[in-house]
């Protein structure tokens, strides 16, 4: 791990969290009928951070780095808690109240990764797990000019609580990068997995 700070992350304790202390979740069960008019329950949990009048939660940032030697994928890794691994993701972040996703996008990528961009394409509204959490996000395409000044030496900022690597895996090999990645011991980002699937699916069917 080139990143000590990462590799040094660990789990110290762990215990159950009441929701009256909860900051950013909170467990809620839900009473509903289900098509024949049985009444059931549903337990989840609900992020309590969506600003008011806003749809989503936040954003994941899609970014092609176009290198000399082809076009590669920005990613992160960052140690999550909750499963106690390093995460290999895409740059994503909360919105703001009274962003647009696309100006969110711009905004956390220079935050985590110091590069400078704009907003391309942004996808429908799509739910992380909509089994467990009413999480929610947009998918922002944000095109970098590798030839700007400003994105020859990218310098991130980061909080005194954040700590990410960035890095970049060539998209013609995304599949195979992301199995290496996963067989050293990395947790991979179901957004970036998926990404990398669809990409397989267009190779096979020749789309």
């Amino acid at each position: 791990m080139s990143n000590p700070s990462l590799a040094k992350s660990k789990h110290v304790s762990q215990e159950p969290l009441a929701n009256a202390d909860a900051r950013w979740t909170r467990l809620v069960k839900t009473t509903y009928t289900d098509p024949l008019g049985k009444e059931r329950t549903w337990e989840s949990s609900e992020r309590q951070t969506r600003p008011a009048n806003c749809e989503i939660d936040g954003v994941g940032i899609v970014t092609i780095l176009n290198k000399p030697s082809g076009p590669e994928l920005l990613l992160q890794k960052q140690y999550r808690p909750p499963i106690d691994k390093i995460v290999i993701e895409v740059p994503a972040g909360l919105i703001d109240a009274g962003e647009t996703p696309e100006q969110c996008a711009v905004r956390e990528l220079k935050e985590e990764t110091g590069y400078v961009g704009e907003a391309e394409l942004t996808s429908p509204v799509m739910y992380n797990d909509p089994g467990f959490c009413n999480t929610n996000l947009k998918m922002v395409h944000v095109r970098v000019d590798m030839d700007l000044p400003e994105n020859q030496t990218p310098k991130p900022e980061l909080e005194d609580n954040e700590f990410i690597e960035c890095f970049s895996l060539p998209l013609a090999t995304l599949y195979d990068g992301l199995k290496k990645l996963e067989q050293e011991g990395f947790a991979i980002d179901a957004r970036v997995g998926t990404l990398a699937e669809g990409m397989e699916l267009q190779k096979k069917w020749k789309l």
